[in-house]
């Protein structure tokens, strides 16, 4: 088949991959603009970018697609299908209209779940059990298009964002492959979406990051499982931003009040919560690299009683 293939970050690498691999024509590739990155502000091409470049394909990077010159590019290139992951805008109709077979997404969840930017790290966020990929017909709305297939993936206590992340792409490239056959012979049998069972999954903003100590320990684990590798949850101390990349729940409560440290040593950093407490590992002061609370306990001392959170400084 012909396709234009749209997607942005590295989990949409694999699916591209998945499509040349197969011999099918990828007769563009779009993308979001390079963004600056880093403290440097370095301007950085988005994964997609550098894997379609390294491959010589045409790419296409407007600010906002709707009303672009590349919306008419796309056009002219009269592809038989418009495959999207993780892209990072909503399709117009003058786009959804040009593929003979239409445009489909590889979603990082089980719609109706988890609709929206962030479907990955709030299912982390919110506890869940289980998530998926869901390749579905773009429509105008936001994740609302048919169902054409879906894959469930475990979530493990050991997971974080970063390796559902992995396993959703691999697994969304995979589903892919083996839905195209069926799209290409017209045998698709979509489903609806039922509309009573939609959540949303909007883009993470800094109070997502922050950490509510009288939440109970579990809720804190799975935040900041959710929120690692990429921004990281944080708390304060001193004032100062104090980022948490590692931890765990435990049952046992304390007298102290949440977001009160009750141990520090080398086997953690024992934090009171609204429920159970939480063991800190793997910890981020302000102006330092993360690091294994043993090593940072090497220079510092903290003191049962210090109080962890409040308002920024």
């Amino acid at each position: 088949m012909r396709i234009v293939f749209m997607g942005t970050p590295s989990f949409a690498v694999p699916s591209l991959e998945a499509l040349l691999a197969a011999g099918h024509e990828i007769a563009a590739v779009v993308t979001q603009p390079d963004r600056p990155k880093g403290r440097k502000k370095v301007m950085t091409p988005p994964p997609v970018k550098e894997a379609a470049l390294l491959r010589g394909l045409a790419v296409y990077q407007p600010e906002k697609l709707r009303g672009s010159d590349t919306v008419q590019a796309i056009a002219e290139l009269a592809p038989d299908l418009i495959v999207t992951a993780a892209y990072g805008q909503i399709l117009p109709k003058a786009v959804l209209e040009i593929p003979r077979l239409g445009c489909i997404n590889v979603h990082g969840s089980l719609l109706p779940k988890y609709r929206g930017g962030a479907p990955i790290q709030r299912s982390i966020i919110n506890g869940e059990s289980v998530t998926g990929v869901t390749i579905m017909y773009m429509a105008e709305g936001l994740d609302t298009g048919d169902m054409i297939s879906r894959v469930e993936i475990p979530i493990n206590d050991e997971d974080n964002s970063g390796t559902i992340f992995e396993k959703l792409s691999a697994s969304g490239a995979e589903l892919l492959m083996a839905t195209l056959p069926a799209l290409e012979a017209g045998t698709v049998q979509a489903e609806k979406q039922n509309e009573a069972e939609a959540t949303y999954a909007p883009n993470l903003t800094r109070d997502d990051e922050r950490i509510d100590w009288a939440k109970p320990a579990r809720a804190i684990f799975n935040q900041v499982r959710g929120l690692s590798p990429m921004a990281g949850a944080f708390t304060l101390l001193g004032g100062e931003p104090f980022k948490v990349w590692g931890c765990a729940p435990q049952a046992k409560d304390s007298d102290y009040a949440p977001g009160t440290v009750v141990a520090a040593d080398d086997k953690g950093i024992v934090v009171q919560t609204g429920e159970g407490s939480l063991v800190l590992h793997v910890i981020q002061p302000a102006g330092k690299k993360a690091m294994p609370v043993a090593e940072w306990l090497k220079g510092t001392k903290l003191a049962p009683g210090t109080q962890l959170g409040g308002e920024q400084a």
